[in-house]
């Protein structure tokens, strides 16, 4: 299997997050839970990224697996 990731979309996912809850970010870009994590990663090189919310409040999680700040989005998808 390849050591890159898929794009899942070109843009971010708005989720809205709950304070004090954890949430795995899909790092493959395979899984059907897009933008967390199923276990479609299973053999492969990837493994989810866990994230755990620090407020009550909308982010835009990564769709494109080429963000530098992981797992939210950094606008890495206008340039693919």
């Amino acid at each position: 299997m390849s050591d890159t990731p898929i794009i899942a979309q070109k843009a971010p996912y708005p989720v809205e997050v709950t304070a004090g809850k954890t949430y795995f970010w899909c790092t493959c870009g395979r899984s059907d839970s897009q933008p967390f994590c199923d276990g479609s990663h299973k053999e492969t090189g990837f493994a989810p990224m866990k994230y755990e919310a620090e407020a009550d409040k909308t982010l835009f999680f990564c769709g494109c697996k080429a963000t530098g700040n992981a797992p939210l989005c950094d606008g890495a998808h206008n340039k693919l």
